[in-house]
């Protein structure tokens, strides 16, 4: 019975791939020029490694620049400290 379901759960995996998945499965022979794709689940935790790398790399952007948000609710980013030649 085991045998029998994960044989089941295999054919549901395959059968229900995601749009990205059938999309470089459509594109694979771009892979010659591009290389290869990421592939790896985007559903699981962060590590503590990588947690703490995208708390850094956040905090040195919020150094460098400043949100300003438009009337219609979209942001952008701009320097803090522009250059005074530029």
């Amino acid at each position: 019975m085991g045998n029998n379901s994960t044989s089941q759960d295999a054919g549901r995996s395959r059968g229900q791939r995601s749009f990205a998945q059938k999309f470089m499965d459509a594109t694979g022979k771009l892979r010659m020029f591009f290389g290869p794709a990421e592939s790896s689940s985007r559903d699981h935790e962060m590590t503590e490694e990588n947690k703490r790398s995208l708390a850094e790399m956040q905090a040195q952007t919020e150094a460098q620049y400043e949100t300003v948000r438009r009337p219609d609710g979209s942001t952008y980013l701009i320097p803090k400290r522009p250059d005074a030649g530029q």
